[in-house]
């Protein structure tokens, strides 16, 4: 029996993105000039006003304002018709010091907090991800780089939209087709609702979607409420971190419960993400598996992770128990380990904020590097 899955993905204009980017940002700005800092950045959005708070360890000065509207005028709130843009938003600046009771254990080289974090990877797309949060992903990107187009073909396009992907599998988890394609993007007051779709159609869905996956039964839903002239932070508030499953795998794998923006690498619900995805990722290109989940675990102030586990979905050529241990004799899973392994101590994650964490080929996403297939093949017998 065939099914569908489904999963959705948000633009850089979506108010919690908007959010993850500034607070990447300021994360960016105190890296360029103290890599040790301790940073945890937090930030709400809403009509005509910008909130950044959170708890900072650093050397380094950084301007907050200037950072928020800097960013903010990158996505495309530009215009004061938006009802949100980055010369007239307020800022408000509730920054403080980390507290001395956490920073004890992470000075040992422990982890920042305690918690379960997963990695995932399969063989459904070139980029070792799900197919449906891959294309999901790709069509807001497309979106944007349209809208940011000079002598834009769709310059009616606003910094808001979200989008949605359904893929028919068949028994064996291999896609079939895409049986439905869900987009909402903010507009001018203007523009006819049948341009829109039918632009949306073709500049967008058809350019993304491979069309393989594309046949008559195939559904489009472009606005389907019939208006999104009202977006971004004055259509709805925004809050770092409350699009982790957008950041992940779309719902294909779990997700720990740690948000990732805003946050330096000490803590573990970045760094041991990153790696667990680096991990799993490098497990099936190695041909270890078609599909790799990989846990960790930690306590806050503790150097080595509390448990690894791994669960190849009945695709492994050796037992996920041997996987495990595999992983635990080959990678530094330390907290120091993992930012020295990825090289995360840079400017390197507001770049991370919008169109995933996971599946890019930038050289800054360096847990996507295939540079433990050739250790890891060894273990095939």
């Amino acid at each position: 029996m065939s099914y569908l899955f489904t999963s959705e993905s948000v633009s850089e204009g979506h108010p919690d993105k908007v959010c993850d980017a500034i607070s990447d940002g300021v994360l960016d700005a105190i890296f360029a000039e103290d890599p040790n800092a301790r940073v945890a950045c937090e930030t709400f959005v809403t009509t005509g006003l910008v909130v950044v708070g959170g708890e900072v360890t650093t050397n380094s000065y950084i301007d907050v304002e200037t950072i928020v509207r800097d960013t903010i005028r990158k996505i495309g709130y530009t215009k004061a018709e938006y009802k949100f843009d980055s010369e007239s938003c307020g800022v408000l600046n509730a920054i403080h010091s980390q507290s001395s009771d956490i920073a004890m254990g992470v000075d040992t080289g422990g982890a920042g907090d305690q918690g379960i974090m997963f990695g995932y990877a399969c063989d459904q797309t070139p980029e070792y991800m799900p197919m449906p949060i891959m294309y999901a992903h790709k069509l807001v990107k497309k979106l944007a780089d349209i809208r940011k187009k000079k002598n834009s073909s769709m310059p009616y396009l606003r910094p808001d939209s979200k989008s949605q992907v359904t893929i028919e599998y068949d028994e064996n988890h291999k896609p079939l087709r895409v049986d439905a394609v869900v987009i909402s993007t903010q507009h001018d007051a203007k523009v006819k609702q049948s341009k829109i779709k039918k632009d949306v159609i073709e500049q967008v869905i058809k350019k993304v979607i491979p069309a393989k996956y594309l046949d008559k039964n195939t559904k489009y839903f472009v606005n389907p409420t019939g208006r999104f002239e009202i977006g971004g932070p004055h259509g709805d508030s925004g809050l770092t971190g409350r699009k982790i499953i957008v950041d992940t795998y779309g719902g294909w794998a779990p997700h720990g419960g740690g948000a990732f923006s805003g946050k330096d690498p000490s803590k573990v619900d970045r760094s041991a993400t990153y790696a667990a995805r680096h991990i799993a990722k490098n497990v099936v290109a190695a041909k270890l598996a078609k599909e790799c989940l990989v846990q960790v675990s930690y306590a806050i102030g503790v150097k080595d992770p509390v448990s690894i586990y791994v669960d190849t979905k009945g695709t492994g050529v050796i037992p996920d128990a041997e996987i495990s241990k595999m992983i635990e004799k080959e990678v530094d899973l330390t907290p120091n380990g993992i930012i020295k392994r990825l090289k995360l101590r840079q400017p390197i994650f507001q770049k991370t904020s919008s169109y995933g964490h996971f599946g890019r080929k930038e050289k800054e996403f360096t847990w996507e590097q295939l540079d433990l297939v050739d250790t890891f093949k060894k273990y095939i017998r």
